[in-house]
Parts: C-alpha cells; sequence; structure tokens
C-alpha cells in the first residue's frame, strides 16, 4: 500500500489579489448603498478598476459579495472594538465604538435592499454578525464598568437597541446627528 501524495498547502493571497478583493468590497458597498438591489456586477467591477473575472474570481455569485461586504462591515466594527480596548481609556472606548457602530448602522441601512435579495433571506447573517458584536461590546463596557468610570443599570444591548431606535425611526438623513447625540446623552447618564 503506498502513502498518499501529501497535501499541497493552501495558495496564498498575492497582495494584488487582496488589494483587488478589497477595493471591490468597497465599491459593492457603496453600490448597494445608493443602488440598492439595482447595482450591477459591471459596474461594481468598473468603480474597483477591476475587470468583471476579477469580480466573478472573488465573489462567484451576488449573494457571495452581499455577504461578504456585511460580513467585512462586522469584521471591521469587531476589530475596532479590539483595538480601543487595547489603545483608549475606557469611557472613551465605549463613546468610539457606539459611534462606528452608528456608522455600521448607517452602512446595514443602506446595503437594507441588496441584503433583502439574498436567497434565504439575511436572518442567518443577522444573527451571526450580533453573535459577533454583542461580545465585543460588552467587553468594552466591562472596562469601563471594572475602572470605575461607567456604572450600568441596563444591559449593554440596550444601549444598542437606543442607538438602533433613532436609526429606524428616523427616516430622514439626519438620523445619524440624531444617533450620536444619543451617545453622548446615554453615556452621560451612565457615567460615575
Amino acid at each position: 500500500m503506498q502513502n498518499p501524495p501529501p497535501a499541497t498547502p493552501p495558495r496564498k493571497t498575492r497582495a494584488d489579489g487582496e488589494r483587488n478583493r478589497a477595493r471591490l468590497l468597497e465599491a459593492a458597498k457603496h453600490a448597494f448603498a445608493t443602488r440598492g438591489a439595482a447595482a450591477t456586477f459591471d459596474q461594481i467591477a468598473r468603480d474597483a478598476q477591476v475587470g468583471i473575472g476579477t469580480l466573478y474570481r472573488h465573489f462567484p455569485t451576488r449573494d457571495a459579495l452581499v455577504e461578504a461586504v456585511y460580513r467585512q462591515e462586522t469584521d471591521d466594527l469587531v476589530d475596532h472594538a479590539e483595538r480601543l480596548r487595547d489603545h483608549a481609556d475606557p469611557v472613551t472606548a465605549v463613546r468610539e465604538w457606539m459611534l462606528e457602530f452608528v456608522g455600521y448602522m448607517g452602512a446595514k441601512r443602506g446595503m437594507a435592499e441588496a441584503l433583502s435579495t439574498l436567497i434565504g433571506g439575511p436572518d442567518a447573517l443577522y444573527s451571526d454578525s450580533s453573535a459577533r458584536i454583542i461580545p465585543a461590546f460588552d467587553s468594552l463596557v466591562a472596562r469601563a464598568v471594572d475602572a470605575g468610570t461607567i456604572r450600568m443599570v441596563i444591559e449593554p444591548i440596550d444601549l444598542l437597541r437606543a442607538l438602533g431606535g433613532v436609526a429606524n425611526l428616523s427616516p430622514d438623513d439626519n438620523w445619524k446627528r440624531s444617533a450620536t447625540q444619543m451617545v453622548d446623552v446615554l453615556l452621560a447618564g451612565l457615567r460615575t
């Protein structure tokens, strides 16, 4: 009996491939936010300054692209929490992250139409992102509580719900300004 040949290690993505992927995600985020479900692969490839073949190589289906854009936004938000936890004072970290969350809600809101076109719907994607975002925020809040700079009389998720309420109840373009003001109101109420 012969030993099977050794498995070939997975190919590393080339640097230009990573740059193309990042440009495609940024172009797609913008296209879905501005054109919704009407955004086309051709336009996204043009906006990213790559060929259509490059787009299909990275994202073979529309669902793959929509999901990748949304997951990238989630990754960025979770990564931001880790950076803040390591490099900012506790209250500043909570505030900065909540402001970043407002931006995340804006991207999610802009992509709503594209997300609704996912085969099987966006619920699994939303659930996965919540499972990552909530613990990231909880850790920032716990750090601020442990430092004695805020007191929590509610669950941290309720802070995010309050921001979500502002985003969902204000259909005009000024909802981000209102949400930003809400961040400061909420934090003022939690300070020790």
